[in-house]
């Protein structure tokens, strides 16, 4: 049988995601016997939190393991609009959140609900992996803006407006930024929510790493930014990276009624519900102690210093510094044109394969996240897998010709 023909053209077209691909090679080489070490996938080495894998027991001794309403149970809705209430200045009734398995899913759901062919959604590049190809799969059109082209990653309004048409119907905001660690300042929080309003275009606010902001930085909500931003805003977020659950898969939206109805309608044909025990989990996670995320954030900027001034000393190699998020996205395009024997570095994939080749080192290319001159580091890792991996990277580069 042809099996080819009997796939769809949208899914041919879609990429694998490259940072999940970074991750299982890196495992095929350790389950080889190969020493790797990964800068990869954004998973913190952390444990979940004994509170939380105790309360997920107790759910599951309670008999908490049948369906649950589609859109998530009560219990876990109403924590969740006290956690945006308390933290982001955002007040949520229950029935405006929906539950879903992980923050991916969430922006899955919304894109399937708002998109169709002939939109067009604005991405800001660096951007998330995801994000283009969902916008893809629906039939509409990313719009990648590469900010890198701007001082410290600000796209200007008058070069920001420039990308509108008339079939601009959403903006997709990352913030803090994976992989730039860029958090939005209070002017281009304004920028973006007058632009979305003057052209009634939605906000898609993806606010996963939140709690991971650094020194006197501050993390502001766009929606918080007045009821008119917020009547057009669909905040994402999750526990994925705050709390170490990865692996629970739990993501939650927020936003008007309407759409809101219309994701768990799609949800309820497509997964019925997010996994019973993930979801009392995930409430301890949101309402118990919070101590545990103050010192993994303190940690993670330890380890952003280390990092960033590590690869700032190797030759060819610049990094800006993070305000937030576990990652680093070093500038890497003054080693393009240099030469490892007979292969000329042409490009990141060209650098990350030789990295990976020559240092046993991964990382994941620029291209990726829409920024060729760039490779991103994930520093939610163990300290020392970040010295060895970086000593192994600038013995590499200098090997290079």
């Amino acid at each position: 049988m042809d099996y080819d023909r009997l796939l769809t053209q949208k899914i041919k077209n879609m990429s694998e995601s490259p940072t999940i691909a970074i991750g299982e090679k890196a495992a095929e080489l350790k389950a080889n016997g190969i020493d790797v070490i990964s800068f990869g996938v954004g998973e913190p080495e952390f444990d979940t939190p004994e509170n939380i894998k105790e309360k997920a027991v107790e759910a599951i001794q309670a008999g908490f393991t049948k369906y649950t309403p589609v859109a998530g149970i009560d219990e876990l809705k109403k924590v969740i609009c006290k956690k945006l209430k308390h933290d982001n200045l955002l007040n949520y009734s229950p029935s405006e959140i929906i539950v879903s398995c992980g923050v991916k899913h969430s922006i899955y759901n919304i894109s399937q609900v708002l998109l169709e062919k002939d939109d067009e959604v604005i991405i800001f590049a660096p951007h998330w992996v995801t994000y283009p190809a969902q916008v893809a799969l629906t039939g509409a059109k990313p719009v990648v803006i590469d900010t890198t082209k701007f001082d410290d990653l600000r796209i200007p309004k008058r070069k920001f407006i420039k990308y509108l048409t008339p079939k601009t119907k959403a903006i997709i905001l990352n913030n803090p930024c994976n992989p730039s660690g860029k958090v939005y300042s209070m002017e281009e929080l304004e920028v973006i929510a007058e632009i979305a309003t003057d052209n009634d275009i939605v906000i898609i606010s993806d606010e996963i790493y939140e709690k991971f902001v650094y020194e006197d930085v501050r993390f502001k909500s766009i929606a918080a930014l007045g009821q008119d931003v917020k009547d057009r805003t669909l905040t994402v977020n999750g526990v994925s990276k705050a709390y170490a659950m990865t692996g629970w898969r739990i993501g939650y939206a927020a936003g008007p009624q309407k759409i809101v109805d219309a994701m768990r309608k799609l949800q309820g044909q497509v997964i019925s519900n997010p996994v019973s025990i993930a979801q009392y989990a995930a409430a301890e996670a949101l309402n118990g102690p919070q101590e545990g995320v103050d010192d993994r954030r303190q940690k993670y900027q330890e380890r952003r210093d280390y990092i960033v001034n590590k690869l700032n000393s190797i030759e060819g190699i610049s990094c800006r510094m993070p305000e937030g998020t576990f990652y680093a996205f070093p500038n890497i395009s003054n080693l393009f044109g240099r030469k490892s024997g007979d292969i000329i570095l042409k490009d990141s994939l060209d650098f990350c394969a030789f990295i990976l080749d020559e240092a046993r080192v991964a990382m994941v290319p620029g291209k990726a996240f829409g920024c060729d001159n760039f490779a991103r580091l994930s520093y939610a890792t163990n300290d020392q897998s970040i010295k060895i991996g970086l000593d192994r990277i600038k013995m590499a580069i200098e090997k290079l010709k």
